[in-house]
């Protein structure tokens, strides 16, 4: 068994994919929660899509290593954009994110649609290649694993805060369109950072996924930080095992990027299992428990009726 678990990660090009996978993992579930929070998923959508032009301009202008800066400048104005218009109020969000999603997203098929290599390059783009990953691709991971980190520590107050009730964040004081940036900004530098190794289509479902999962076992905040980190990080590590082996041992190709979120939407499916097995235990002592309770209060007396001389 430890034969099987550890060996094949003593290949470098396996070593440096698994090195990201749990840094994207971990990273982007703990972003997850505040997402799950602010019920920001359609957001997350948006800045994964608007982020493609970035990726493929980035491409065409500097090959592999124009990836990351490419989509780190458009996803940052793609976040501020977003917050502009929500925050002007007169463009409804979902409306906001819709215009953004698609415009952007059009003109990264329009640019990578002039290369001979159309399929091949959309395909990478949007469904990544982590068995490619380069160490200097784990350096810039972990660089934004650290700003993000900062960001959401020294702002998870004024972040909660918001999420759970944003008009007294306003009443007291708070800049909410400020926090709502920091987060949106924070959101699209895990986007970037993850665009390499998952694409842009699959790195929502490292977002969303665990904090989702992890919501379903637990009602406190930072346990539902530490599962779902927890969860990234372990769906990382065991995806690519899975893939590698069934590659190699059944002669069966199975996407790395595509085989991560399955089995992220497997450990949802079973804490949800969980989930429900728990409600219906509880409902069953509850009623259990009112059952006692009726059974244990006497009767009240009955007053006895009788009939007596006049």
């Amino acid at each position: 068994m430890t034969h099987l678990l550890v060996v094949p990660f003593e290949r470098p090009y396996l070593t440096r994919a698994l090195v990201e996978l749990l840094l994207l993992g971990g990273l982007a579930a703990v972003v997850g929660v505040f997402v799950l929070l602010r019920r920001l998923a359609f957001l997350t959508d948006a800045l994964t899509h608007t982020a493609f032009p970035g990726v493929v301009v980035g491409f065409l202008i500097g090959g592999q290593s124009g990836i990351f800066p490419g989509a780190l400048v458009v996803a940052c104005v793609a976040a501020g954009l977003f917050t502009l218009l929500a925050a002007t109020r007169r463009v409804a969000e979902d409306s906001a994110l819709a215009i953004l999603l698609t415009g952007f997203f059009a003109i990264g098929v329009v640019l990578v649609s002039r290369r001979s290599s159309y399929t091949a390059d959309l395909t990478a783009f949007l469904f990544g290649r982590v068995l490619t990953v380069r160490t200097s691709d784990i350096v810039a991971t972990a660089v934004v694993a650290g700003i993000v980190l900062a960001i959401l520590a020294a702002l998870r107050k004024e972040l909660l805060l918001v999420a759970f009730d944003p008009e007294s964040a306003r009443a007291a004081g708070y800049r909410v369109a400020a926090l709502d940036l920091a987060l949106n900004l924070a959101i699209a530098l895990v986007v970037v950072a993850a665009v390499r190794a998952v694409g842009t289509v699959l790195v929502i479902a490292l977002i969303v996924v665990p904090a989702a999962a992890a919501r379903l076992l637990s009602d406190r905040i930072i346990v539902i930080t530490v599962v779902a980190a927890a969860l990234g990080m372990a769906s990382g590590w065991l995806g690519l095992l899975v893939s590698y082996q069934v590659s190699v041992d059944h002669g069966i190709r199975l996407a790395t990027g595509a085989t991560v979120v399955l089995v992220l939407v497997a450990a949802y499916l079973l804490a949800l299992a969980v989930s429900l097995v728990r409600s219906v235990r509880l409902r069953r002592r509850h009623t259990a428990s009112a059952d006692e309770a009726t059974a244990t209060v006497a009767p009240p007396p009955v007053a006895e009726i009788g009939v007596g001389p006049r």
